[in-house]
């Protein structure tokens, strides 16, 4: 089995790492000065446990790989990035080999399911962050993450237990299950708050605001009937196998909202969180006029290349309606 992790940013950095130093053969799809780092000296992954450094082979596009019919994907690329990435992997040759959505929000799978087969979907629960080329940076612990797999619209296989498999000899705790969505649909109840932290900075009171969007957000998805597993403090592995822990020496950015803040990318993440309530309860007929503002306000933010904490709470509360 051969592991393409297609997207060696923050996750992917920590997978590809952690995969590659735990004895699977990794190639990691990356490129400008994250490519140049892994083909000269390979990547650090720096935990509250201690430092792990792997080499494994980089490329900066799916043609340059000759697919094999044991090869996995994993999809790590940001969601706004997704449908990019699946045409490059279609054109470079992938048919039937299994892709992991291993991102955040729920509309990635039906994308991949669009040109593939064999797709399946992961949960990620793993606190990480990239800012150097040659590291990756991971606070939790005593495992590095936890995951949900399994295929999607439904069922679990072989593939899933492999991958399950390889992460658990990485020290990612993996858990196959029959029906993944639900936890996926948690995990987006739960980066309903990445804006928030985006917008008003790290170390900010968000609770209200961050309340309000999630209830607001359970509201849309019940009046969708689409079911949810929470999988916050609710979720009795946290606390257990996961633990986010400070790093001495790091003073973490925050979500991955944060971070595309942080860097200046100019694009997030957000249309396909709070924006993925606002879809719903248009189909639905139901309201979200919280989830709407937030969904327009990081559009607004990360085109004019705002950094965190650029809005005040006062004006957050004011546009959702607080």
């Amino acid at each position: 089995m051969r592991i393409i992790i297609h997207g060696v940013g923050a996750i992917g950095g920590v997978l590809a790492t952690a995969l590659a130093a735990s004895g699977t053969e990794v190639i990691g799809i990356a490129r400008g000065p994250r490519l140049e780092a892994i083909r000269n000296s390979g990547l650090t992954l720096r935990t509250p446990d201690g430092m792990t450094q792997a080499r494994f082979n980089g490329v900066s596009h799916p043609r340059d790989i000759d697919f094999r019919d044991d090869d996995m994907i994993l999809l790590t690329v940001k969601s706004q990035d997704t449908t990019a990435a699946l045409e490059d992997l279609r054109a470079a040759g992938v048919t039937d080999q299994p892709i992991f959505c291993a991102q955040n929000g729920v509309a990635n799978e039906t994308m991949a399911l669009r040109l593939f087969p064999n797709v399946h979907g992961i949960n990620v629960m793993l606190p990480a962050e990239y800012r150097e080329p040659g590291e990756t940076i991971a606070f939790g612990t005593p495992k590095t993450g936890v995951f949900d797999i399994g295929r999607f619209p439904g069922g679990c296989d072989a593939a899933d237990h492999a991958i399950a498999e390889a992460l658990d000899r990485a020290n990612i705790a993996g858990f196959p299950t029959d029906d993944v969505m639900p936890s996926k649909y948690g995990k987006l109840l739960l980066n309903l708050g990445n804006i928030v932290e985006a917008a008003l900075g790290r170390g900010t009171d968000t609770a209200e605001i961050t309340k309000a969007l999630r209830a607001e957000g359970r509201a849309v998805l019940d009046a969708a009937g689409i079911r949810y597993t929470e999988v916050d403090s609710k979720d009795p592995r946290r606390g257990t196998l996961l633990n986010i822990v400070e790093i001495d020496g790091v003073t973490r950015i925050g979500s991955s909202s944060s971070q595309s803040l942080a860097r200046g990318a100019g694009r997030i993440e957000t249309d396909f969180l709070n924006g993925e309530i606002a879809l719903l309860a248009r189909l639905h007929g139901v309201p979200a006029p919280a989830n709407t503002y937030a969904a327009r306000l990081a559009s607004e933010l990360a085109r004019d290349n705002a950094r965190p904490g650029s809005v005040t709470p006062e004006d957050f509360a004011k546009g959702i309606g607080l």
